[in-house]
């Protein structure tokens, strides 16, 4: 008998987190292998190993206990990875050389699987005097794209996907801008980017007041507040960025404060960080602890709930000890402060379970409960290791104990840690679960609603046949398993029917009890108008949330999942073709040229060019061919040879040449080519050539190919290419809604905790 629940499970297990040879050869032959594996390596920390290693395999068998992905996949293989998740780096200085000295950090820590975060408001704004060098400074901008250019060079090195956050402060001189940045589709692909709201300009939007802009102490400008956050508003609606931070009540209530202040967050936000923090990540799979599910005496063990909370706090404590770390500085942040984030998810599938509607009062007011009961098993076992092993080594108990998040936590717990201690600092965080959520069965992902109760996807086989395959919600299976075909009740809500104010209503519930913060989506409907999108982050504001992120399907954004009509009866969704094996490539869409099934074939003769690159320091110059097929009376790129006498650049400049001639071969525009070559940033520093300054060889053999395609006509001039692939017609079927998976190609991208996820392969843009 599998464990597991769905197909689609069993898959992402297969493909995320099954250790496996370099070779693919599985050595996790079964699910419980994954489980011993995990809980032996984080057993080993204990002076009892073999005991805590059953214990913690109890509490990950059957998926109740779900830690997050790094740990899943790396825990117990001996690689040289990280078992954080996220961190935030250090205070970026004012200062050239400290801030490649910061983008140096940054590309070790994506190396190694990390995510970041960066606040970019210490540096000074564009136009800003630079002393010394009679120069005016470029602003946090222009390095922001730097760094982007450093995470798509880690990307296309091989390594995992990047995940970025940047967030700047109301009040810096740059703000306009980095509001607007994101409007640009090919700027600042890799970075999320959050405004960092404090109160003062709160209570200044609230009275349509003044606000100074101002850097060093020195005002650059003086706008209204309303107009700046009507700005941030019309940004949001427009292209689903930047989020909102709630900086100023993260840092009062932030247990903390008297040792840190907190400037930047994680990717996704739910760990707002001090320079150097890490985020390590945890979910209580709440669908798993519903007693009688759907019937009369249906409940979530509490009992059950104390003891996998004490169990899963222990684990992640150890993690701290276990996990290899990029940078000296985060492993010296993480054991002084032991920061854990223990969060939930199948909150939405639970309720449903206890026969309650998503974003009722009532459920809110058990999401409350229920959070609040794992607080108190997390902090009180916090207590209990810290009678064992020790309080973490920033304890100080006064200012602990006064912090705004400990002065709401019940007497008997306040009094165990003036008695005890605590060996973790902070305990609770509800993190985004897209793909860990799969794994677990398709439960409903994090504090979320529901998205979709049942959808189609089509697999491509090994053999070339195709199957269908139903992807149903845990809690909807659990249903047709008990009742049969019996309608669904009418508290059985999704995603799609929800108004946003039930959506924010429960991340304030929750948000009561986590000492952290909470990755969530508001869902809001594409025909909302601005004036209710507003309120919607205003109510935010004034029911006690740290942070708003929002998604209004639009021609710019793109929708998500694809749902039937009639949703609201069926949920049902139906998506196109997923193709699940390397060897096959799915077709994807690519705006108005319509690209070719097959490659346009190779005349015997083509017309071409010869350039030559002489790079500096380097001993062999680089001779770059491309060759053009006419077609229509016009020449389009069909082929590249690139060559160097060079032996230490053949593997690549092999593999580049391959790449850019297939590129070319199949149609349409492809002069989004030379922009991505053009980014590339190589850390050890690029050269002047002709008075301009070039990134790299990648991006100097990118502009070649720019020179030439505007000597044939193909593109107007220089930065006239396009900016990313294009959006076309596939021939032989419609073009479904929304944008394709860049992973697996399907088309069930939705928004989840602030991500764009695909429930096909669990891809996430944030990792």
């Amino acid at each position: 008998m599998t464990r597991f629940a769905a197909p689609i499970a069993e898959q992402i297990w297969d493909m995320k987190y099954r250790f496996k040879e370099a070779d693919g050869t599985p050595l996790d032959t079964t699910v419980e292998d994954s489980w011993r594996r995990i809980a032996r390596d984080l057993a080993r920390v204990e002076d009892d190993v073999d005991h805590w290693e059953n214990v913690f395999y109890g509490a990950l068998e059957d998926f109740k206990f779900l830690p997050a992905g790094r740990i899943t996949a790396g825990a117990g293989t001996a690689r040289k990875v990280t078992l954080f998740n996220c961190f935030v780096m250090g205070t970026v200085p004012d200062s050239m050389g400290g801030i490649f000295d910061m983008l140096k950090e940054a590309a070790l820590t994506m190396q190694q699987g990390g995510g970041i975060g960066y606040d970019f408001s210490t540096i000074r704004p564009k136009g800003a005097d630079v002393h010394g060098v009679a120069a005016d400074a470029s602003g946090p901008l222009s390095f922001m794209d730097v760094w982007d250019s450093m995470c798509r060079t880690i990307m296309s090195a091989g390594s995992r996907r990047g995940a970025m956050m940047a967030t700047m402060r109301c009040d810096h001189p740059d703000i306009d801008d980095f509001i607007t940045a994101k409007s640009d589709a090919a700027r600042l692909r890799m970075f999320n980017v959050s405004v960092l709201i404090t109160d003062d300009f709160m209570e200044a939007v609230k009275a349509n007041g003044s606000w100074d802009l101002k850097f060093d102490g020195k005002v650059y400008k003086t706008v209204q507040a309303l107009d700046l956050w009507n700005k941030i508003m019309q940004s949001t609606y427009d292209y689903a960025e930047p989020g909102v931070i709630f900086i100023d009540r993260i840092n009062a209530a932030n247990n903390l404060s008297y040792c840190e202040t907190i400037a930047a967050t994680n990717p996704c936000g739910e760990q707002p960080l001090p320079p150097y923090g890490a985020c390590l990540l945890g979910s209580i799979n709440l669908a798993r602890l519903v007693s009688d599910p759907f019937g009369d005496a249906a409940k979530l063990d509490q009992d059950s709930l104390t003891e996998l909370v004490a169990t899963a706090v222990r684990m992640m404590d150890n993690v701290v000890d276990a996990s290899k770390f990029p940078l000296p500085e985060q492993e010296r942040e993480a054991q002084n402060k032991r920061r854990i984030g223990l969060g939930v998810t199948g909150l939405a599938d639970a309720l449903l379970m206890v026969g309650q509607r998503y974003g009722s009062d009532e459920a809110a007011r058990q999401t409350e409960d229920w959070l609040h009961a794992i607080a108190r098993a997390a902090y009180r076992a916090s207590v209990q290791l810290a009678r064992e092993k020790g309080a973490f080594p920033l304890f100080d108990a006064d200012a602990y104990l006064a912090s705004g998040t400990m002065q709401m936590m019940d007497e008997d717990v306040r009094a165990e840690i003036k008695e005890h201690g605590i060996r973790n600092a902070l305990l609770t965080s509800i993190a985004p679960t897209g793909t860990i959520s799969l794994y677990a069965g398709n439960v409903s992902s994090g504090i979320e609603p529901v998205f979709a109760y049942a959808y189609t996807r089509k697999v491509l086989q090994k053999d070339g046949s195709r199957t269908e395959e139903e992807v149903v919600d845990y809690a909807v299976q659990m249903w047709r398993d008990k009742m049969g075909e019996a309608a669904l009740p009418d508290y059985f809500v999704n995603a799609q029917t929800l108004a946003p104010s039930d959506h924010v209503k429960m991340q304030a519930a929750a948000q009561k009890w986590v000492d952290s913060s909470i990755s969530k989506t508001i869902n809001c409907p594409e025909d909302i108008s601005f004036d209710e999108f507003k309120n919607v982050y205003m109510q935010a504001w004034d029911t006690g949330c740290k942070g708003c992120t929002t998604y209004r399907p639009n021609d710019v954004t793109g929708s998500v999942l694809s749902v039937s009509d009639d949703s609201a009866n069926k949920t049902d969704a139906t998506a196109p073709e997923v193709v699940t094996h390397d060897d096959a490539e799915p077709m994807q869409p690519h705006g108005d040229v319509i690209y070719m099934q097959d490659p346009l074939d190779r005349p015997e003769a083509l017309e071409g060019s010869t350039y030559k690159i002489k790079w500096p320091d380097s001993e062999h110059a680089i001779y770059i061919t491309v060759n053009d097929l006419v077609t229509g009376g016009h020449r389009r790129p069909f082929e590249v040879f690139i060559n160097s006498k060079n032996m230490e650049n053949f593997a690549w400049t092999v593999a580049l040449t391959r790449m850019i001639s297939a590129v070319f071969r199949r149609g349409g525009d492809v002069s989004f080519v030379v922009e991505e070559l053009k980014a590339v940033f190589d850390p050890r520093g690029g050269a002047w050539m002709n008075g301009k300054y070039i990134p790299s060889i990648l991006a100097a053999i990118g502009g070649v190919i720019e020179q030439h395609l505007v000597a044939t006509g193909f593109i107007a001039g220089e930065g006239m290419g396009l900016k990313s692939d294009p959006q076309a017609e596939i021939i032989g079927m419609d073009r479904p809604k929304g944008k394709a998976c860049s992973s697996c190609g399907s088309y069930e991208l939705r928004m989840v905790e602030g991500c764009m996820t695909c429930a096909s392969c669990g891809y996430s843009k944030c990792g």
